[in-house]
């Protein structure tokens, strides 16, 4: 049984039937005006939409693009600008540093007027025991310098300690805050001799202890000066320890104890001096 053929019109039958409509359409929109209402009609309804929405996604497209390109911009001015801020922070910390060192600089040097009549030498604190407070540290110069045990140290407004070891290099320096320091000293205004001990407990109230104080007429008082005295074996006479903070008397009714605000920030220690000149004369009490 044989098959039979379906009917099919060839393309270009079809295009050429496209073609004629839309002549006649054009035709019939010239002469009757057919174009300017009903087809305009048809168009709004089916191209307008359509174009509607083909702008509105290019515009979204375009919105993203730029907003895309804004993001990435602004990234890399706040990347320039943080780089800009880390170098400024870096040179502010170093001018900041350069500040400290030239104010303690000058600090040294109008120590060094104060005490002008002895020899020093200059050095930098290279380490310190653990903990908050310069009790003992080491300086970066040595024998080969000039400097030797025994050797008072000095710096902010006055006494620090002394030289304990000395290599070629390097120094040892215990601190008058520490507990195996004790000094001979004078109240500044009344001459009354009296001992400064370290305390690294009492040190953290701002404090040292300042005790047998030969006052019997209770003529010093909150504030005076007190100063390392002129029978002390080690210690040059005059140099600034403190200002006397309490004082209270002692069971023996003889003698005077209290505390003292120490001149020196022991707590910020970076430089010192060290006065070269061994102190020449005896004392009558023995220090450590």
């Amino acid at each position: 049984m044989k098959k039979r053929n379906r009917f099919s019109v060839p393309s270009k039958y079809i295009f050429a039937a496209l073609v004629l409509l839309c002549i006649g359409t054009m035709f019939a929109s010239y002469s009757t005006g057919f174009a300017g209402k009903t087809l305009s009609r048809i168009c709004g309804y089916v191209f307008v939409p359509f174009e509607k929405g083909i702008n509105q996604v290019g515009g979204w497209a375009r919105s993203k693009k730029d907003t895309l390109d804004d993001l990435a911009e602004t990234q890399a001015k706040n990347q320039e600008l943080q780089a800009q801020v880390d170098e400024l922070t870096l040179e502010n910390s170093r001018l900041m540093q350069n500040q400290y060192r030239l104010q303690e600089l000058e600090e040294l040097y109008a120590l060094d007027q104060t005490y002008g009549e002895y020899n020093k030498v200059a050095a930098n604190i290279i380490a310190s025991d653990a903990g908050n407070w310069f009790n003992t540290f080491v300086i970066d110069k040595g024998t080969a310098d000039g400097v030797d045990v025994d050797m008072n140290v000095i710096a902010g407004s006055g006494l620090v300690g002394i030289v304990t070891k000395a290599g070629s290099n390097w120094a040892q320096v215990r601190s008058i805050i520490d507990d195996m320091s004790n000094v001979s000293a004078q109240v500044l205004s009344t001459s009354d001799l009296c001992f400064v001990k370290g305390d690294l407990q009492l040190i953290d109230q701002g404090m040292i202890q300042l005790y047998q104080l030969q006052d019997t007429e209770g003529r010093a008082s909150i504030g005076d000066t007190v100063v390392t005295s002129h029978v002390s074996e080690k210690y040059h006479s005059g140099l600034l320890i403190g200002y006397i903070n309490e004082l209270s008397l002692d069971a023996n009714n003889l003698t005077r104890s209290g505390t003292l605000t120490p001149a020196v920030d022991f707590e910020h220690l970076h430089s010192v001096l060290v006065i070269t000149d061994l102190k020449q004369n005896g004392a009558e009490q023995e220090e450590e």
